[in-house]
């Protein structure tokens, strides 16, 4: 009884220490910066960037990784302070729940999911380690929670009141931000649409139908079938319409938005995507698919990581926004970083500045980057909701 008492012990300690550190070391290495703020601009883009009155990011991932978000953490790109530090008025926090073993662009299994082991590792509750379902709700309890502990710095938004409320307090004191909480692929719903209305009442307006893998609703763009709605995809995208959430076709197959293309009748968006204009990835949206986006009146969150527009720089950023806004008019691009979305980033968020400077040297008016570094966003979100 003495060994068996002293073997529990052991891997009870060994367990606190596995929660303690490997999921820092994880986060650490895998959501990384190429340069380390400060980042210095000139004295114009400065000054411009200090007179953004509404900066927006569409997607970022850090609730995956059980950071407290209130304190300025030594990794990974997004937390409030920095937010503050940068200016940034509103951040979508998109709440990952399943993601498959050997992630990659190209061609992902549907059943592996290795956010059972990470949810593990990272000391969350039993009932998350098997539930995409229970994973989501967690993290929208911990923004909350964040928000609750903050001193009053960050809210969560969740509709059309709280957002003028927002607004109208923000311009008083520049030095507090918010967030909106977003589901990245409605794993969650497990096939029951049910679940939707359990995501919308925790507080989720951003939904996306897949991540990497395919799903009951349909089809990755990095899955294995890349195929279109299916019909319990469609009857889900109507719920949506109709309880006006942002639907959102970030990682959505080319037949799959197709299909929303044709049943969806309000604007969309993609939060986070390149463009095949200046990189032709299988993660990237096509002419067709950004004009599609633009005819519904929606928005096109360009990422800054190196495998959504082919560079590891602000300025492949600004190309790809170049091109977009060439094609599809500059009142239709957004910024979606996926900052913290286990991706390499050239800057954390308080790196904004070097995006503009990137902006303006490609041929951007001052007016234009106020659209595209949010006011875009804002105008969306008070006509959505």
């Amino acid at each position: 009884m003495k060994k068996l008492l002293q073997f529990i012990f052991a891997i009870i300690v060994l367990y606190v220490i596995v929660i303690f550190t490997l999921p820092q070391i994880i986060d650490t290495a895998i959501n990384r910066v190429a340069q380390k703020a400060p980042y210095t601009v000139s004295k114009e883009t400065q000054d411009l960037y200090n007179s953004l009155d509404f900066i927006a990011d569409l997607h970022c991932d850090a609730l995956l990784w059980k950071r407290n978000l209130n304190k300025e953490n030594g990794r990974g790109q997004v937390d409030i302070p920095r937010l503050i530090e940068a200016r940034v008025a509103l951040q979508a926090f998109t709440i990952v729940s399943k993601v498959p073993w050997g992630i990659n662009f190209k061609s992902n299994s549907t059943d592996s999911d290795l956010l059972k082991l990470q949810s593990f590792v990272s000391g969350r509750k039993p009932k998350t380690w098997w539930s995409p379902k229970n994973r989501a709700l967690a993290q929208c309890d911990e923004l909350k929670a964040f928000a609750k502990k903050s001193d009053g710095r960050f809210r969560v938004i969740y509709n059309a009141d709280d957002f003028k409320k927002y607004l109208s307090d923000r311009k008083s004191n520049t030095a507090i931000t918010a967030g909106f909480l977003g589901a990245e692929g409605l794993y969650p719903l497990m096939g029951d649409i049910n679940n939707l209305d359990v995501l919308y009442d925790a507080g989720i307006r951003m939904m996306s139908a897949v991540h990497f893998q395919d799903n009951e609703l349909g089809s990755s763009a990095h899955g294995e079938s890349l195929g279109g709605l299916t019909d319990f995809g469609k009857e889900v995208v109507k719920v949506i319409e109709q309880k006006n959430i942002i639907l959102d076709v970030a990682h959505c197959s080319p037949n799959l938005i197709d299909d929303v293309t044709a049943i969806y009748h309000k604007p969309f968006i993609s939060s986070h995507t390149g463009v095949k204009g200046t990189c032709p990835s299988q993660r990237n949206l096509s002419d067709k698919h950004l004009k599609a986006i633009a005819n519904s009146g929606g928005l096109i969150g360009i990422a800054i990581f190196e495998e959504a527009v082919c560079g590891l720089s602000a300025e492949a950023t600004a190309q790809a926004m170049k091109y977009t806004a060439d094609l599809v008019g500059v009142e239709h691009i957004a910024l979606g970083t996926d900052n913290d979305g286990a991706v390499k980033t050239p800057y954390d968020i308080r790196g904004l500045n070097l995006l503009v400077e990137a902006l303006l040297k490609v041929g951007f008016s001052h007016e234009d980057i106020r659209l595209i570094m949010g006011e875009n966003v804002k105008r969306f979100l008070l006509e959505k909701w």
